[in-house]
This record gives structure tokens, sequence and C-alpha cells, in this order.
């Protein structure tokens, strides 16, 4: 689990780093992007790495119940991250939809993986993003009025919620466990 533990931290280190020393981060210029998308890659390389060959203890058991609610979530996530691009009118009340969508996902894996490098791993992932809103938060200030939003975009953002979904899940059967059940 020490390697998933790696990952979480060098993920969580690059992406504060704008939010906590936004000075420095900014002295590197684009290459600083460039820094932050390969410590991204390191980092997800390690926590897959490290939750592959990760063993723990098993606390609860995946249930058809439990798969049925994850499925919801997931696609709960899905809708916010497509609804983050769009700007749907949901994004009125979820100031931000993409981090939002990172706990909610975080969530419903741990909801149906009940062993300890889960629970690591996606609880870590779920607390780097609660600690990215509270600094965006307090670096931004006051939201910007909301703004109403075509029809269009909302079915836009609905279609791509479900077009993810199926995606993601047939990747799913195929290199993990099925999300079926």
């Amino acid at each position: 689990m020490t390697i998933i533990i790696l990952g979480l931290l060098l993920w969580t280190l690059v992406h504060v780093w704008k939010r906590v020393a936004p000075d420095h981060r900014a002295s590197f210029g684009e290459k600083g992007k460039v820094i932050v998308a390969f410590g991204s890659i390191i980092a997800t390389i390690l926590m897959v790495i490290g939750y592959r060959g990760a063993e723990g203890v098993v606390l609860w058991d995946r249930t058809s119940g439990l798969t049925g609610v994850n499925n919801l979530l997931m696609l709960f996530a899905f809708y916010l991250f497509a609804a983050s691009g769009a700007k749907t009118s949901i994004t009125k009340f979820i100031r931000h939809p993409q981090l939002t969508a990172l706990i909610v996902w975080s969530g419903a894996h741990v909801l149906v993986n009940g062993d300890t490098p889960s629970i690591l791993l996606f609880g870590g992932m779920a607390l780097w993003a609660a600690v990215e809103i509270v600094l965006i938060n307090g670096i931004q200030g006051a939201r910007m009025p909301y703004h109403a939003v075509p029809i269009k975009k909302e079915i836009t953002a609905i279609a791509a919620t479900g077009v993810v979904f199926v995606v993601v899940a047939l990747i799913h059967m195929v290199v993990g466990p099925s999300p079926f059940g």
C-alpha cells in the first residue's frame, strides 16, 4: 500500500502546487504544465500498480444492491463531469462539478470495494478533491452570477453521460471487475 500512498502524495503535490504556491508555479511558465502532466501520469501509474499489487483486509463484500447504487452514482459522476464542460444548470448549485464528480466516483468505488486498499485509494482521491474545493473557494471568493443554459447543452451533457458510461463499463468489463456484478 506504500506505492498507493506515494501515488496519492505525488498526485496531491502536483495538483495543489498552483493553489498553495501560485508564484512558484507561475515562475515555471509553460514548463509548469508539463511538470503537472508528467507528475499526474507518474502518480496514476503508481496508484494503479500499487492498487493491483496491494493486499488488505476486506471489511465488506460487494452485493447486488451496492452494485446498483454504485452504477447510479457513476452515472451521476459522469453527468457532473459532462455538466462542467457544458455549464449545465446543475452548475448553478454545484460550484466545482468535476471535483464533485471525483468525490462521487470515489464514494461509489468505496461502496462496492470494501477492502483497505480501495478505501485508501478512493478515499485518498476523495480527500484530495475536497481539499482542492476548499483551496479554490478560498482563492476565488464569492461565486459569479449564474447564467441560464440552453436546453441543447443539457441534452448534450445527458447524451455524453450515456456514451461515456457505456464505454467505461465495456472497458471495465475487459480490464477489471464487471460494473454489473
